[in-house]
């Protein structure tokens, strides 16, 4: 049976906390997230921040139906390791506790039951890391200097350049990164951009926690433990219609029970059609990674999927495409989902969110992970 998150949030502060990663001599994922960074701090600087939005809302429930398989595993390209300075990233870290402050109050919705929004509008990005940029790009030559100015465009010739594996944005030509995050600050999630949930779990179970979450040497981490305590957090930014998405995760040698996903989710917690796009879902199949297009409030019967069978414990890019024309999923630049149907597109502004979710079944838990190497919105 598919359940999607009961869903619950608090913003916290946190203070700045020192990069961990080596400054001398980097690598070229490194020199990439040092390129995107830059230009995402341009963007903010120049006023492109996303606006504020408020509460909490409701998801339609749903439960797994018929789905449109795409059984052809990754290629080697594809399924290949992430970097070294990503492996460096430990499966087993504890995540370092953040200082989170009272939950806001929750919305009504016209969903089913309560999900996560979005925070305050976020301050504008630092531009603090214009020196680091400086040092990386005399210890590689080759790669000319990052200026402000110059950072979008860079920054794709990075994201081209290096082994993150194949990705939607530069197989479709989706141009220069407009916000997102590269978790290149270490310690607990950029409270400038994320919004960390804290409360009961889905259904009322278990728990999120905002220290289940942790950044460190460029990857965030979200961990659940035996009990069910684990993380989700949405972000602040890119509060859009229409756009793309991209994300880099990948997950531990999960238990059945904790399903990674990655979600749009209605601006202000509030959607007429309960609008809702899984754009990697994970299930108790784990050799398998979901899309889910919810489009009515009537549960299961209302939704568009598709599903691929997937080695989830390696590295992969997961996309989501939504114009007016329609909404289509990419794993690794590849289409795997494609809906054109008007009526099932959402009609309000979307957000994204992260999500480990626990769905217990009376066996015991194995403690599980998430990760998440960077998060890239496009116009």
């Amino acid at each position: 049976m598919f359940k999607k998150p009961l869903f619950s949030k608090s913003t916290f502060n946190t203070s700045t906390f020192k990069d961990a990663r080596p400054k001398a001599r980097l690598s070229a994922p490194q020199l990439n997230k040092v390129a995107i960074a830059l230009s995402l701090g341009a963007l903010s600087l120049t006023g492109c921040s996303a606006g504020p939005t408020s509460g909490a809302a409701a998801v339609s429930p749903a439960t797994e139906a018929a789905y449109s398989a795409a059984d052809s595993t990754s290629s080697a390209a594809t399924q290949a390791s992430h970097p070294a300075a990503k492996a460096t990233a430990s499966a087993a870290a504890t995540p370092k506790p953040a200082a989170p402050s009272a939950p806001k109050p929750v919305s009504g919705t016209a969903a089913a039951h309560p999900a996560p929004g979005a925070g305050a509008a976020p301050a504008p990005a630092a531009a603090a890391a214009a020196p680091a940029a400086g040092a990386q790009a005399a210890a590689a030559p080759a790669p000319a200097p990052v200026t402000a100015a110059a950072a979008p465009v860079a920054a794709q010739a990075a994201v081209a350049a290096t082994g993150d594996g194949s990705q939607a944005a530069t197989a479709r030509g989706w141009g220069a990164v407009v916000a997102g995050d590269e978790f290149s600050k270490a310690g607990a999630p950029d409270s400038t951009k994320w919004s960390v949930f804290k409360g009961s779990g889905h259904a009322g179970k278990g728990v999120r926690s905002p220290q289940a979450w942790s950044v460190a040497n460029g990857v965030a981490t979200v961990s659940g433990d035996s009990a069910g305590t684990t993380g989700g957090m949405s972000a602040k930014f890119a509060q859009q219609k229409y756009g793309k998405w991209e994300t880099r995760m990948r997950t531990n040698a999960r238990d059945p029970e904790y399903h990674p996903v990655l979600i749009l989710w209605p601006n202000n917690n509030t959607s007429p059609n309960c609008a809702e796009i899984d754009y990697a879902e994970g299930s108790t199949n784990t050799t398998q990674i979901k899309f889910f297009l919810h489009y009515a409030c009537g549960g299961s019967n209302f939704q568009t999927t598709a599903a691929k069978t997937i080695d989830t414990t390696q590295w992969h890019n997961y996309a989501v495409e939504w114009t007016p024309a329609g909404i289509t999923g990419y794993i690794d630049g590849v289409k795997t989902f494609s809906d054109t149907n008007p009526a099932h597109l959402p009609s309000v502004g979307m957000h994204q969110t992260l999500q480990l979710d626990w769905f217990p079944d009376g066996s015991a838990t194995k403690p599980s992970q998430m990760q998440v190497d960077w998060v890239r919105v496009y116009k």
